[in-house]
């Protein structure tokens, strides 16, 4: 069993936590970490966690295999550093930085201490998800032409205040919350990205803010991309491949779409997961040696090269290619 400290008792921390204490036969939350303990108390008795409010107690622990970051993105790098350097192995929270350059760095600690290193893109464990990789790898739609797709979500309108609507914690409209997720998807189909072209439009700055991000890519092997995200609205999420010998696309968490040329499309729905739990077991089993985890370093890397890129182009309102960063 693996003795895991969740840093950050926030509602995303606390999601973490949930989605495997108790349920997984792999790993173990003993330790919790928070800058405002008194407003967790309960919770923490609730899953018999030690509460500290000091992430170097964490680090200091013999006890303590793994450490999952739920923190603001800005103390992702030197966190994941420490934590390398102490022999424990890493889940943290995306963006694993904002910056190319600083993730090189976090990536660097963790494989000079030969530990782990896991990312929160769990979107990726959605049956539908893993579905369209698998008959996409399958060569099902042929070369990959083209992805579209749109992440939005309400929590922006239940999560005010605080870090999160702090633009240099992040930035981005929704690129950092919702658009991230799809960013990951991108790369994971269709390669490493080579320029982006993004503008974010604004009728309400936060807290509740309606805003919409709209973004163009072109990646290394040649296709193209478009992407979208909206703050504020309902549960929405699609990720659509176009390739030479027809088309796929994830609807939601369970459903798939694929048209063949030349034939009718063909709707799939796939039993329910909980992606959460998935991702975690992955990270579990990877620190066990029995598989690689799913996100490779060399994509967290091209992730955020991309979304430092988008942010770039934000900035500035002109397209950014990858080589500038």
């Amino acid at each position: 069993m693996l003795n895991a400290a969740i840093v950050g008792l926030g509602r995303w921390g606390k999601s973490i936590l949930e989605a495997a204490q108790g349920r997984s036969k792999r790993i173990c939350f003993v330790r919790g970490v928070s800058k405002e303990p008194d407003t967790v108390r309960d919770f923490v008795a609730r899953h018999n966690l030690r509460l500290s409010t000091n992430f170097d107690d964490v680090i200091a622990d013999p006890k303590i295999d793994a450490v999952f970051l739920a923190t603001p993105h800005s103390l992702h790098v030197q966190q994941v550093v420490a934590a390398a350097r102490a022999g424990k192995h890493v889940w943290c929270e995306k963006p694993l930085a904002l910056r190319r350059r600083e993730a090189e760095l976090a990536v660097e600690a963790c494989q000079k201490a030969g530990v782990v290193l896991g990312t929160g893109f769990n979107k990726r464990c959605f049956a539908s998800m893993r579905e369209l990789l698998r008959r996409t790898d399958a060569g099902e739609i042929g070369e990959i032409l083209h992805v579209e797709g749109h992440y939005c979500n309400e929590h922006s309108i239940r999560v005010a205040g605080g870090w999160r609507d702090d633009p240099a914690e992040s930035p981005g409209g929704g690129m950092t919350g919702a658009g991230l997720h799809v960013l990951d998807s991108f790369i994971n189909l269709a390669g490493s990205a080579a320029f982006v072209d993004a503008r974010l439009f604004t009728q309400k700055a936060p807290p509740d803010p309606r805003d919409a991000l709209a973004i163009l890519l072109q990646f290394r092997g040649g296709a193209t991309g478009t992407m979208g995200t909206v703050r504020a609205g309902p549960f929405y999420w699609r990720v659509h491949a176009f390739g030479t010998k027809g088309w796929a696309a994830a609807t939601g968490e369970d459903g798939l779409i694929i048209a063949p040329m030349g034939a009718r499309p063909q709707v799939s729905e796939f039993p329910h997961v909980d992606s959460l739990f998935v991702l975690i077991e992955a990270f579990a089993q990877a620190v066990a040696g029995e598989a690689a985890f799913p996100i490779s370093q060399r994509q967290i890397l091209d992730t955020i090269g991309a979304f430092e890129a988008i942010i770039r182009s934000l900035d500035t309102g002109r397209p950014v290619e990858l080589s500038q960063i």
